[in-house]
Order: structure tokens, then C-alpha cells, then sequence
């Protein structure tokens, strides 16, 4: 018999949630619409009834009252007619004559309109009546004319008045008689109605014991399956990829389970995998830096020491032999590093992770240094042979950075910064290595704090300009000069360029000395006005300065700001500036020229630029570099280069300006070979405050 069950229920799909629903929504709608559609049908049943009895039984109502009004009219109009005089019985004759038609007429109204049996008989009882009164009253009148009044009206008394009442009654029993009828067709169309009201009320109940009922067992079939869905899924979000739901005989939340624990196989599958890249290096497979410190990090190890490692030349190599070329030396020092960590004798051994980029890191439990030297050799021995990649042999030179725990446990954290510092010192002073040394993190602390002085500097009146003049060789005279940034801090004294303006772009700050460099400027050359009109100002301008969209619109504000002409301010961009983006740069130094700036290249010589490049910028000057410029007049060979550079420069319709000459040797020798301006201190040294208005005194003497 269940299996018999079971089959039928298959068959008809009964296990599916949507065939459940579509018949237990399709019995609720038969059930609702025959509870609709009863009172629907009463309602025009009702409304045959009414209006057949507005059509015929109130219709042989009225026909019977009106028979019972004309009949009582006939007998006056009779009595009337028996006692006037002869010469007025003619109209009356007409009268009598008219209402005994009229009575002729309801009868044959009645006649078609009745339909009840006993109300024919009754019909046909006054018809015989009405019979017996006619021939009376053409007895009577036959009479009249003949034996005169007094004989009529005794014929009337004694014939036909009683056959008129005979008649009269007849109709008033037929009237009654339909009086009765309509009473009891009414009550049957209220009995009809309160039948049809109990009837749709118990179908109404019985529907909402079936909604009630089939609510029961699609709550039973439904919720509780999705109730332990709802619990497996709970479970995945705890993190059990484990957990398995139980098949249902529900076919929907069947598939639904099904598909609940494919997903939780697929998420223990993808979690590992996110897992792996959240932890491992994906190119080497080592430890990350995450994992290095979610093991380490809180332990307090009682002696570490700590290795920070980063591959020499990894930006040349993947520039000049690709990234797969990279990737293969960094797979190669990986391995290396491996078997040195492997053929480590100590009791617990060095922990090896790799960092960003060519960093690697090794986390030791000996904090001597003996013992972290010695791991150092027996990682640089390793490195001795280069790494082949294809046809190309690459040598592997690392630079370390050593930390270790001076005796007092440290958290991991400071003893990974404490190597980055020892690394960034070995990289600055171009050293293979360096320990961590107090020294290091004042330097560090006093780079840091420079941060926010910086920022006041700004503010404040801390920071200068100073000008350093350029000067035309074929003439000697001043047409501009150079600004210079200098800045007295309060408590430090002078800081030096070389110490705060590389801080300052590392940093992303150097927008604002530049910022605070062309308003000076800028409010020179407008103060200038009166007496120097013609002379400008070049402001140099930094990379970072170069990637900023917005720049050229902040200068077009300055400019307009104080109204100063585009042409007296200069600004001065270095070749590698230029070549980081070339593209992006043009576009940029476009919008600068189009404000109506003049556009210097410093340094030119000294980076990587192209001479496709080149003919492209928006330029009206280039700035040959010092390096050329010493010593020129006893460097033949420097003079053909410089030369080069200068014809180069002209024929792209430059000027050339030499920058560093110290002697009266090197101008003259850039006059010769056709430079056009000069700058250093064999013209003048930087200029400041009373130093600059002297200068400028005699300037405007000259």
C-alpha cells in the first residue's frame, strides 16, 4: 500500500511544492467561486421572480381591483340610469354600455394573465356571473323601454342587483384569492434566500477549514525543510563547509538542499584557495607577511633575530628583461633560501617568508649575532652562481637589513620595522648590509618630525625665496632668475634642500612648497613691475607636481589672482619628470603653455629622454646640467658633447642656458660654443633679502 502511495504520489507530481500549491489554490478557488457565484444566482432568480411578478401577478392584481371598481361603478351608473327622465337615458345608456365593456375587457385581461389553476376556476365562476348579470341587465332595459320605470326597477331589486353583488363578491373572493398568491410567493423567495445565505455560509466555512487545513500541510511540507535549510546554511556562515542537508521529499527544497551543498563543497574549496593567497606568496609559495605575523606576533619569543633581505636591480631586470624574467630570479633565490633554511643545523629553524617585490624576510629564534652572520654567509654563498633565465644569466645580489632583541623580548612589529630601517640605511649608503642601530631610528624620527614642521613652515614665515640671476653671454645683462627654496627652521636652524625637498615628494608635500613658491614668485614680479618690468622668475617644478590634473588650473588662479602676465613666470621640469609619463606629461605642459607660461627642461643630459619626445614638448628653453659645464674648457671632449646639445637645442628653436659655471674659463668657453644665457656663481650666488635689492640696484644702473 506506501509504495502504491508512493507511486501515485510520484505520478502525480505531488512531492513538487508548485502542484501542491496549484491544487490546493485551485480547490480554494472552486470552493470561492461557488460561494461567489450561489449568491450570483439567487440574485437572478430573484429577479425572474420580480419581475414576473411585476409583469403578471401584480399586473391580474390590479386587473382584479379594477374589476371590483368597475363593477361597484356599473350598479350606480345602473340606479342612475333607471331614475332619470326618458329624454336623458340615451347618454346613460352609453355610459352603462361603456363600463359593462370595461368589465368585459379585465375579464379577458385576467384570462391571458393568469396561471395559477384555482384562479381560473375562480376566473371562470365570474365569467358565468358576469353571464347572469348581463342578461338581467338586458332584461331590465327591455323592461324600461316597455312597462317603464317602476317595473325596471323591481327587475333591478329582485334580478339584477343581486346578480351584480353575485358579482361583486366573486371579484373581491378573486381578488383576495391573488392577495394570497403574491403573500406566498414572496415568503418563498425569502425562504429561497435565507437557504441561500446558510448555504454559502457553510461553503464559506468549509473554505476556511480547507485554506486552514491546506496551510497545515504546505507549512508541514515547506517550512520545516527550509527550517533545516535555514540551519545548514547558518552553519556554512560559521564557517562548517562540512555540513551536508538531508534530501527532503519536497522536490523544490530538495534541489535547493542539493544545491546548498554543492555550494558549501565549492566554498571549503575556494576558502582553502583564498586561504592559500592570503597566507603564501602564490609565486614561490612561501609565507606571506600575514601569516609571518599572525604565527609570531603576540608570542614574545625570548630571543629573535630577524633578517630582512631585498634583491639588488630587481626594477633593471624586469625593465630591461621582462617581469617573467623577474619572476623567474625571485623563483630561483626562493629555492635557494629554502635549502639554506633546510641544511640549518640549529634546534628550531629560521622562519623564511617572502615580502612585496624581491623582499625576503627569515625570523630567528638566536638572537646572536654570530649566529645571524653566519646564516647571512651561508645565504650570500648560495647566491654566488647567477640565476639562468633562457639565454640570459643573471647575477643575484642581495642587500640585508639585521635586527635583533638586545636581551628585553620585543613585539614582532618592532623588530620588522627595526630591520626596514637597517635595510633603507644599507640601500642609502650603498651598502650590501647594515644593523639596526639607535642612531638610525633618531634619523628616522627626525625625517618624521619633519613632516609636520613642514607643514607649519608652510604656514608660517619659516621658508624663503631666494633668487639666483641668469644672464644672456653675448650681452652680460640680467633677463631673470632662478628661485631657490630655503627654509630657517626656529629651533634646527638652516635645513638644507638636499635634506627636505626629496622628504617632501617622497611624502607627496612637495606640492605645497611649490604652491607656496609660485605665489612668491608671483608676488615678486608684480611688486617688480615699477622698476623691473621685463625681468622673470623660473619656479622648478616636481614630478609629482606633473601628475596632478588640477595643477595647471591652480597657477591660471594665482595668475589671475594677482593680475600678473603669464609670460614673466617660468617654470623649470626635469628630464625624468617628463620621461616617467610621457604621454600624460605633453598633455599637461600643453595646458601650461596654452596659460601663456614659458617652459624650461633643468638638468638636461642627465635623464633618459627621447628625441621623439623632445620635439614634442611645448619647451622654450633647455638647461644644460652642471655635470657638462665643470671643467669644460680642459674637456675637449665635453665641449662636443655640450656643442651637440646646443645645436640640438637651436635647431629645435630653443634657448640654451648653462647652469654651475664657477669660472671666467667655463663662460667663455659655452659663449664660444654658442650657448645663449648662463647661471652659477661666477654670475651670482643665490640672493636674499638686502643682498637681492643691492644686486638689483645696480641691475637697474646698468
Amino acid at each position: 500500500m506506501p509504495n502504491s502511495l508512493d507511486r501515485l504520489t510520484h505520478s502525480l507530481r505531488l512531492r513538487r511544492i508548485g502542484v501542491r500549491l496549484a491544487l490546493s489554490y485551485g480547490l480554494l478557488l472552486v470552493l470561492f467561486s461557488i460561494v461567489l457565484l450561489l449568491p450570483i444566482s439567487q440574485i437572478r432568480k430573484m429577479t425572474s421572480l420580480s419581475e414576473k411578478f411585476a409583469r403578471k401577478e401584480v399586473q391580474s392584481l390590479l386587473y382584479v381591483q379594477e374589476l371590483s371598481v368597475s363593477t361597484e361603478n356599473v350598479g350606480r351608473a345602473l340606479l342612475q340610469f333607471l331614475t332619470v327622465p326618458y329624454e336623458q337615458r340615451v347618454p346613460e345608456y352609453a355610459i352603462v354600455d361603456e363600463k359593462n365593456r370595461q368589465i368585459d375587457r379585465l375579464i379577458t385581461a385576467l384570462e391571458a394573465s393568469l396561471s395559477d389553476d384555482e384562479q381560473l376556476k375562480n376566473l371562470k365562476v365570474l365569467q358565468e356571473k358576469r353571464r347572469i348579470y348581463n342578461k338581467h341587465y338586458l332584461d331590465t332595459v327591455n323592461q324600461l323601454e316597455e312597462e317603464g320605470q317602476e317595473a325596471a326597477k323591481a327587475s333591478f331589486i329582485t334580478q339584477v342587483k343581486p346578480a351584480l353583488d353575485a358579482l361583486l363578491d366573486q371579484s373581491k373572493s378573486f381578488l383576495k384569492r391573488e392577495q394570497e398568491l403574491i403573500l406566498t410567493h414572496q415568503a418563498q423567495a425569502q425562504r429561497e434566500l435565507e437557504q441561500t445565505s446558510m448555504l454559502v455560509a457553510m461553503l464559506s466555512v468549509f473554505g476556511v477549514i480547507m485554506a486552514a487545513v491546506l496551510a497545515w500541510l504546505t507549512t508541514r511540507s515547506v517550512v520545516k525543510p527550509l527550517a533545516r535549510l535555514e540551519a545548514s546554511a547558518l552553519q556554512i556562515a560559521r564557517g562548517d563547509y562540512q555540513t551536508r542537508f538531508i534530501p527532503s521529499k519536497t522536490e523544490e527544497v530538495a534541489r535547493v538542499g542539493e544545491a546548498l551543498n554543492t555550494m558549501a563543497e565549492a566554498i571549503g574549496i575556494r576558502e582553502q584557495a583564498v586561504e592559500r593567497l592570503a597566507y603564501y606568496d602564490s609565486l614561490t609559495g612561501l609565507p606571506n607577511r600575514t601569516l609571518l605575523l599572525k604565527t609570531h606576533e603576540g608570542k614574545d619569543l625570548p630571543h629573535q633575530g630577524f633578517i630582512l633581505m631585498d634583491l639588488a636591480r630587481l626594477k633593471v631586470i624586469n625593465e630591461t628583461l621582462g617581469f617573467d624574467t623577474g619572476d623567474t630570479v625571485i623563483s630561483d633565490i626562493a629555492l635557494r633560501l629554502k635549502t639554506v633554511i633546510s641544511d640549518d643545523t640549529s634546534t628550531a629553524k629560521p622562519w623564511l617568508a617572502r615580502l612585496a617585490g624581491g623582499a625576503f624576510a627569515i625570523l630567528c629564534t638566536d638572537s646572536s649575532k654570530t649566529s645571524i652572520e653566519d646564516l647571512h654567509q651561508r645565504i650570500d654563498a648560495a647566491m654566488a652562481n647567477p640565476v639562468k633565465c633562457g639565454l640570459h644569466s643573471v647575477d643575484v645580489s642581495l642587500v640585508y637589513g639585521f635586527a635583533i632583541t638586545a636581551g628585553t623580548p620585543m613585539p614582532l612589529m618592532t623588530l620588522v620595522r627595526n630591520a626596514e630601517v637597517a635595510l633603507y640605511a644599507a640601500k642609502r649608503s650603498a651598502s650590501a648590509s647594515a644593523w639596526y642601530s639607535d642612531a638610525q631610528e633618531a634619523s628616522r624620527l627626525t625625517h618624521l618630525s619633519l613632516l609636520s614642521d613642514l607643514r607649519s613652515a608652510v604656514r608660517g614665515a619659516e621658508l624663503q625665496m631666494w633668487l639666483q640671476p641668469k644672464l644672456r653671454l653675448d650681452t652680460g645683462k640680467a633677463y631673470g632668475f632662478e628661485a631657490l627654496v630655503r627654509w630657517q627652521h626656529p629651533t634646527r636652524g638652516f635645513i638644507s634642500p638636499a635634506d627636505f625637498v626629496p622628504f617632501a615628494e617622497r611624502t607627496g608635500y612637495i606640492n605645497l612648497l611649490t604652491m607656496w613658491m609660485l605665489e612668491q614668485a608671483i608676488v615678486t614680479l608684480k611688486n617688480w613691475q615699477g622698476k623691473y618690468p621685463n625681468q622673470t622668475i623660473a619656479v622648478n617644478v616636481s614630478t609629482h607636481d606633473l601628475r596632478d590634473a588640477s595643477f595647471p588650473d591652480q597657477i591660471s588662479a594665482l595668475l589671475r589672482q594677482y593680475e600678473l602676465n603669464p609670460k614673466l613666470l617660468k617654470l623649470e621640469i626635469t628630464e625624468s619628470g617628463i620621461m616617467e609619463d610621457p604621454s600624460s606629461t605633453i598633455e599637461l605642459l600643453n595646458r601650461l603653455r596654452a596659460i601663456g607660461l614659458e617652459l624650461s627642461i633643468d638638468d638636461f643630459g642627465t635623464g633618459y629622454s627621447s628625441l621623439s619626445y623632445l620635439q614634442r614638448l611645448p619647451v622654450s628653453e633647455l638647461k644644460i646640467d652642471r655635470s657638462f659645464v665643470t671643467d669644460i674648457d680642459k674637456l675637449p671632449a665635453t665641449q662636443g658633447l655640450v656643442k651637440a646639445i646646443i645645436e640640438m637645442g637651436h635647431g629645435l628653436g630653443l634657448s640654451v642656458i648653462a647652469e654651475g659655471i664657477e669660472t671666467a674659463a667655463e663662460r667663455e668657453s659655452l659663449r664660444l660654443l654658442g650657448c645663449d644665457s648662463m647661471q652659477g656663481y661666477f654670475a651670482s650666488k643665490p640672493l636674499y633679502g638686502e643682498g637681492l635689492q643691492k644686486w638689483l640696484a645696480s641691475l637697474s644702473t646698468d
